[in-house]
Formats: structure tokens, C-alpha cells, sequence
């Protein structure tokens, strides 16, 4: 009989597998990363317990292109300033990916909040344009001139939180008790350059990132990087607290298609 692609992997197989995926290269990417000082209500509301606001409200939008061997990903992050039992971090709200392969493994292994979308990054001499859209909204746009190098910074670390949690099939809370995932990337840069510009920040309803207002722009950069990560679950978290922010992870808080609700259009 034919093998049955389906069926059962060997052992040998899966270890292979493990082995391969441990024995990756560095893998570079070029983006661009803006960092602003929005308002300190706004980034305090979007908090889960038991994250809490930090003493500047900062938001940091990532938009990249990954250098995947013969797999190019466009990936993104708009991240607010996150504290958790005195470590300071980014709890992402929305991470938009081109490909469903980058999609799928950090949602489900890390509870990230992927979602499929657009990811531009464009440069052409001095003007850079970067931009991150889902459902033909680019809800964030970085546009600006490089105006000079910035010295290589050694290679540093640098937390993210997410909510790892499965919704119950009955649709009324969830069918294991949450967790909270702590992120570590280690990230080493090879160029950075200073950009002059600023932040647009669009009106979508699927991701309302402008409810974040930018007051002042702190640093926008564009550069190339390598990152590594690995997870760790801290903990279980109160899930009645957690419910009313699981929307965020979704467009249709229903679950039923990734598209309008019923009556927008």
C-alpha cells in the first residue's frame, strides 16, 4: 500500500524533525520599528490582568521583511509597554503575518495574536515607507527620510507577553484555564539608521490601533536583525478576568467567518 500521508509519523521521523528545526541559521530580517508616547488611559485599558501599565505609555509597531530561504515573510507587531511581577515588556495586540505557516505555529504554540494580513516595506534612496493592512486598511503606516547611521547596539533581550487559551466549544468561556506566556528574544542587529518622519494611524474596526494615538513620536529606525525566541508559561491566569479581552484576538468575536458582521456593509 501506498504511504498515507495522513497517518502516523515514526519515531525517527519526528525527531528528525526536532532536530532540523533546532539547527536553524540565523535568519535576517529588515524593518522598520516605530516607537510613540500615546495616551496613558488608552494603553492602561487594552491590559489583561495581571499586566499592568508601565510609568510612559509607549506603543511599538514593527513591520518587517524576513529573509526565509526560499519562504520570504512579511511580519509585523503593534505592541503596547507591558509590566508583569516587576518585569517590564510588550503585550502584543495585533501581529500580522503574509504566510498561514508563520500564522499558525505562533498562535498556537505561543498564544501570539496572528493574524493573515499585508506587510509592506519599501525604500527607495532616502524615503522609506512601511505599512501594516488587513482587509484593505493599512492601519499603520511609517513614512519618512533616513537621516544618518546609528551606532550597532549589542546584542539585547527583550520580553513579550501573550495569553495562551483555547475558547469552549459550547462558545461560553474556555476549555482550559488560560496562561500567560512569557517570550524571550534575543536579538542581535548588523545596521540601523535613523529615520525622520512620522506614524499614520487609520481607522479600522478589525483592528483599532487608533485608539492609540500617537502624542510624540520617540524614534522610528529601519535595520536588519536576527531574532531567536523561546517561551515559557509563567502561570495560569483568572479567566474570568482575561474573558473580556479575548476579542482582541478576533475579528468576529463569533468565530464564524473573517469577514464584516452581519449589518456593517
Amino acid at each position: 500500500m501506498a504511504r498515507v500521508r495522513y497517518g502516523a509519523r515514526t519515531e525517527a521521523e519526528i525527531k528528525a524533525a526536532r532536530t532540523a528545526s533546532a539547527q536553524l541559521p540565523d535568519i535576517w530580517s529588515t524593518g522598520v520599528v516605530a516607537l510613540w508616547e500615546s495616551d496613558p488611559d488608552a494603553v492602561a485599558a487594552v491590559l489583561p490582568p495581571p499586566l499592568k501599565p508601565p510609568a510612559r505609555p509607549l506603543v511599538r509597531a514593527a513591520i518587517s521583511k524576513v529573509g526565509l530561504p526560499g519562504y520570504p515573510l512579511g511580519a509585523g507587531s503593534v505592541a503596547v509597554a507591558a509590566v508583569h511581577d516587576g518585569l517590564e515588556g510588550w503585550y502584543p495586540l495585533v501581529m500580522p503575518m503574509t504566510h498561514e505557516r508563520a500564522l499558525t505555529g505562533g498562535r498556537e504554540v505561543f498564544g501570539e495574536p496572528k493574524k493573515l494580513g499585508e506587510v509592506s516595506v519599501e525604500r527607495e534612496g532616502l524615503l522609506v515607507r512601511a505599512a501594516l493592512a488587513r482587509h484593505g486598511i493599512a492601519f499603520v503606516e511609517v513614512r519618512g527620510a533616513v537621516d544618518g547611521r546609528l551606532p550597532l547596539p549589542e546584542p539585547a533581550r527583550r520580553t513579550d507577553f501573550y495569553f495562551k487559551f483555547l475558547p469552549a466549544v459550547n462558545g461560553e468561556g474556555f476549555d482550559a484555564g488560560p496562561v500567560l506566556v512569557h517570550c524571550v528574544r534575543e536579538e542581535k542587529v548588523r545596521e540601523l539608521e535613523r529615520i525622520t518622519g512620522d506614524v499614520v494611524l487609520r481607522e479600522s474596526m478589525y483592528d483599532p490601533v487608533a485608539d492609540l494615538p500617537v502624542r510624540r513620536v520617540v524614534e522610528i529606525t529601519i535595520g536588519e536583525k536576527t531574532t531567536d525566541q523561546r517561551g515559557t508559561v509563567v502561570g495560569q491566569v483568572d479567566a474570568e478576568a482575561l474573558l473580556p479581552y479575548i476579542h482582541q484576538r478576533y475579528d468576529d468575536s463569533r468565530q464564524i467567518l473573517d469577514g464584516p458582521p452581519e449589518g456593517s456593509v
